[in-house]
């Protein structure tokens, strides 16, 4: 694909006899350090969206296996031949793929993933908004919408001294812009395995069995947060656990990882077990909210706002494994 961008698509133009039209080019910064070797002209494909003043790049995941960055790409980075990186927060040139008009009515989560989100984005685009999902963490989202990187984050961080989701950690990550909490959904968490079950788990102490290969979500998650409490709690150690250290980002990571077998089993939300045909064993609920930029452009976020108490937007949740719906649209702090 990138072959065709840089070379096939010029080529053609020149056989047509028709001008070699020059890409429209915009400057962004970006939100995360890049590494790049050092001895070829490297290209990153970055979705894009305006936070405030700044127009802001996102790297996508890498690699030709990765179907997604293509239809998610906003602009491309050309990294040159004896730079080795860049650093989070440098201006870059990018090469836009779409009409900078887009960027304009794109709205940048940056946090916990989750589907609904999925279904929030298909509502959204009836309603000239485009929701870009980035998976980084729930800790990372809140750090990265301090850093005014995001218009909202997706957050299900428990507070093992309270018993609360995310307020804690919002007054201690949180101190640069205004935030407002709303909830999302309460939705399931426990652990998931196999169609059948084979290996016949049941709770958390069957992961220190030596015939249990488990999957993990990366540190700074909800889920791993909320995994590392309850093991802590029962005093439960990690180390024992086969396949601890191996970090998936995503819950339907997670689930292709069981699927595949690569794992036995690994903790993640209800939802993604009907994707795959896997099973579940249900451990906690918990509450996932939205924590929005207060300061940014309320036209902007309306019709998101809106969403949650539209009834079509309610009737592509319907049939969602493991959620509840009822305390959706709910502020928490303001």
């Amino acid at each position: 694909a990138l072959t065709m961008d840089l070379f096939v698509k010029d080529l053609i133009s020149l056989w047509l006899d028709k001008t070699i039209e020059e890409d429209e080019q915009i400057t962004a910064k970006l939100t995360r350090k890049i590494t790049s070797p050092s001895g070829d002209d490297d290209f990153v494909r970055v979705t894009m969206a305006q936070v405030g003043n700044n127009i802001l790049a996102s790297p996508l995941a890498r690699g030709a296996g990765v179907l997604s960055s293509l239809t998610e790409a906003d602009g491309l980075l050309k990294i040159p031949s004896g730079i080795q990186g860049l650093d989070e927060g440098q201006d870059v040139r990018i090469t836009l793929l779409r009409k900078r008009s887009d960027l304009d009515k794109t709205i940048l989560c940056m946090g916990s993933h989750d589907l609904v989100l999925e279904k929030l984005k298909i509502f959204l685009s009836n309603q000239n908004r485009r929701l870009i999902s980035m998976n980084i963490g729930s800790l990372g989202g809140l750090l990265s919408l301090n850093k005014l990187q995001s218009h909202l984050g997706g957050a299900h961080l428990l507070d093992g001294e309270t018993g609360e989701y995310n307020l804690s950690y919002i007054q201690k990550y949180v101190t640069n812009i205004k935030p407002l909490v709303i909830t999302l959904a309460m939705r399931e968490q426990g652990l998931i395995v196999r169609k059948g079950n084979p290996k016949n788990i049941q709770n958390l102490k069957d992961l220190y069995r030596s015939d249990v290969r488990f999957v993990n979500r990366q540190r700074g998650s909800g889920t791993r947060i909320l995994l590392d409490y309850f093991l802590n709690k029962n005093s439960l150690p990690s180390n024992s656990i086969q396949g601890f250290d191996q970090a998936e980002y995503t819950h339907l990571g997670i689930a292709s990882a069981v699927e595949s077998r690569r794992a036995d089993c690994g903790m993640g939300i209800a939802a993604v077990t009907t994707i795959y045909n896997l099973d579940f064993i249900p451990l906690f609920e918990e509450r996932y909210d939205l924590v929005i930029n207060k300061e940014i452009n309320s036209q902007l976020l309306e019709p998101l706002i809106n969403a949650f108490s539209d009834k079509a937007f309610k009737e592509l949740l319907k049939g969602m494994v493991g959620y509840k719906f009822e305390v959706m649209g709910k502020v928490i702090s303001d």
